[in-house]
């Protein structure tokens, strides 16, 4: 697939998933007639079923990213040349605010505004980490033991993460940047994302150097279809060695 033609995905994607997190959240708080839990629960299912559907479309395009930290993760993998970094990273955030503005405009709201939701504190740091951990485990774990299943995975992740986090599971500093210009209920405060971003790099730099270990990559050319074990993929003479 050209690069021109990932790029395209992982900027298309990217939108779409905002518009669909941005918009489900406008549309759950009007409905909700001030319950949170019940906007929170419109929010989480419109966000996994939305993301699952877009994995689905977008990943044999460009592996469906939309999400800086799963493309630093896979560079590390040597999945993604380092070179395209800095091209999908500014595919991804231009698309998130663009996914953004298509929120604002189906509900009649300013284009972009900042946001005045207050996120911020060690609880909400900590779960940031703990989410983007758990994230980045699930694609490494699932791409590496079971690949058609991982954007079910995936959003079954992110739908649960909405409810066992403080932060209510961001996991994605391209997706921070953007809702901290939505004064809606997906919103972040500007002065509130370094913070959630810093934490969501240390929990994937985590996840990474855990699960790359728990699931040793498959030598080349080998056909990998059902569930992986480390000792599957170890050297031949650690294998002999295990042999009674």
């Amino acid at each position: 697939m050209t690069l021109s033609r990932r790029l395209v995905a992982e900027g298309l994607g990217s939108a779409m998933l905002l518009a669909v997190v941005v918009g489900s959240g406008i549309m759950a708080e009007r409905l909700a007639g001030g319950n949170v839990a019940i906007a929170l629960l419109a929010n989480a299912i419109a966000t996994g079923a939305g993301l699952v559907a877009l994995i689905l479309v977008f990943g044999p395009v460009s592996g469906a990213h939309f999400n800086p930290v799963v493309t630093l993760s896979e560079a590390w993998q040597r999945n993604v040349p380092a070179r395209e970094v800095p091209l999908y990273l500014a595919a991804q955030v231009a698309g998130a605010f663009a996914g953004v503005a298509a929120a604002h405009g189906m509900f009649g709201e300013a284009l972009f505004h900042a946001s005045s939701h207050a996120r911020t504190g060690p609880a909400q740091w900590w779960s940031e980490c703990v989410a983007t951990f758990g994230l980045i485990a699930v694609i490494i774990g699932c791409s590496r033991s079971r690949p058609a299943v991982t954007p079910f995975a995936v959003a079954a992740y992110i739908t649960a993460a909405y409810w066992f986090t403080s932060s209510t599971s961001f996991a994605n500093p391209a997706v921070t940047l953007a809702r901290a210009a939505t004064d809606t209920f997906a919103g972040i405060r500007p002065a509130d994302a370094p913070g959630f971003i810093a934490a969501q790099l240390v929990g994937a730099a985590l996840a990474t150097i855990v699960f790359c270990w728990l699931y040793p990559a498959a030598p080349a050319g080998a056909t990998v279809g059902g569930t992986v074990a480390p000792g599957d993929f170890a050297p031949a003479h650690e294998q002999r060695q295990e042999t009674p």
